[in-house]
């Protein structure tokens, strides 16, 4: 048996006269008892009994925990994966907001979500779910001394409601993940049960739950992520750069005012996959090497990062005085990076070489106005950092594509 079981409340019993062995099937179960053998089975599931019993008075058991949190009860258990799908049900997503419970799924997470289940089989952690049980529950503890009245079985009649409070996609993913890999199904998760008291209380404790929800910064996910390849090459190239190692953010995607660091993981991240971008280069020795090469590379030619990673100048007053010590430009010298590496693969070094002479002044706001800062104010958009990419290739003497030059040409007539 699982810790999950089916049985009958002694006080509600319905005998009824049987052979010693007989099968009668009753509203889509199959009844099946002789002396030796007390059971139900509902789809696959067998679920065995020590009496018979009618259907209105079966009973899901809980083994649990018992707690207490603003003067009400609550219970946490543990729950098999194959019974998530089939006891916790959404609430009506026709119904008005004001009417549910909770949100309405977003069934475009859901794959994602479940990928990393299938994908991780091995690997993966998922966070317990919190519901609420509309229904008359009973918790008959464990024993009578101090330490044993927490822990006890928590017995909740089969036709009760279950009601995601929080974690209803992880709810769907799991479902989703048992189609592909229904052996896990025996493999469980965490349950916190609130006694419901209504519909206004249910949804109290949604925005309770999620009031204080924080999403780690991208920076953070990157560092602490040791599975993802791209998260593991950012971490790889930030050891193997001087000018990075030392000068990067890696809990934070933004960089305060103060800051002593003038780039952060997850500008290293983007910056380093859009220089990599469709490179034939297998391994991740490979990648690694070759990225670290160029960003290197450009720290030779970017005299003001050195100066900042020794201390001789202060990285806050580059990022009021210049566009490079900003992520826009981390972006932009990687578009740039990636046409030399894939058109110039011999002499990309060579080509380099002028970008010592770029000007990167924020004074100088007939260069910089429109591509890096719109009305004085830098600017990390999509074209932005197209337009910084466009001034830095011109510089180096490199041609442009066709909707770079068309960017270009709406610049400039926008300038007029």
């Amino acid at each position: 048996m699982h810790s999950l079981a089916c049985r009958a409340d002694m006080s509600e019993q319905h005998p009824r006269t049987v052979s010693h062995q007989s099968k009668t099937r009753l509203h889509g179960i199959r009844w099946v008892d002789s002396l030796e053998v007390k059971c139900i089975v509902v789809g696959s599931e067998t679920f065995h009994f020590q009496q018979w019993f009618a259907v209105a008075s079966f009973e899901y058991h809980f083994p649990s925990i018992r707690g207490v949190q603003a003067g009400r009860e609550y219970y946490v258990s543990m729950c098999p994966l194959r019974l998530i799908p089939r006891i916790f049900l959404f609430d009506e997503e026709e119904l008005r907001p004001e009417l549910r419970a909770q949100r309405v799924l977003n069934k475009q997470r859901i794959p994602e979500m479940a990928r990393y289940i299938s994908a991780n089989t091995t690997d993966y952690t998922f966070s317990a779910l919190t519901a609420s049980i509309d229904g008359r529950v009973k918790f008959e503890a464990l024993g009578d001394p101090a330490a044993e009245r927490s822990l006890g079985t928590l017995r909740v009649p089969m036709n009760a409601k279950f009601v995601i409070n929080d974690g209803q996609h992880r709810r769907k993913a799991i479902e989703v993940a048992l189609h592909d890999h229904p052996d896990l199904g025996d493999e469980t998760i965490a349950v916190v049960f609130f006694v419901d008291v209504g519909l206004k209380r249910c949804q109290q404790m949604f925005a309770d739950l999620n009031r204080h929800a924080v999403r780690p910064t991208p920076s953070l996910g990157l560092l602490y992520d040791h599975r993802d390849l791209g998260a593991t090459l950012a971490k790889d190239v930030m050891e193997r750069v001087p000018v990075f190692n030392g000068l990067t953010e890696v809990e934070r995607s933004t960089i305060s005012n103060r800051s002593i660091k003038l780039f952060t993981l997850s500008g290293i991240h983007n910056a380093t996959q859009a220089l990599l971008q469709g490179l034939d280069l297998k391994s991740h020795e490979a990648l690694a090497s070759l990225a670290a090469e160029y960003w290197n590379e450009v720290s030779r030619h970017m005299p003001d990062w050195l100066l900042a990673k020794d201390r001789k100048i202060s990285a806050a007053d580059l990022r009021r005085d210049f566009i490079h010590a900003h992520t826009l430009a981390l972006a932009a010298l990687a578009r740039v990076g990636h046409t030399l590496l894939s058109q110039h693969r011999s002499e990309w070094k060579a080509r380099l070489k002028p970008l010592g002479s770029l000007d990167w002044s924020r004074e100088n706001a007939a260069q910089w106005e429109g591509r890096a800062m719109n009305a004085g104010r830098l600017s990390k958009k999509s074209i932005n950092v197209t337009l910084t990419g466009n001034l830095i290739k011109q510089h180096l003497g490199l041609p442009l594509t066709a909707d770079e030059q068309s960017l270009e040409s709406k610049l400039k007539r926008r300038a007029k």
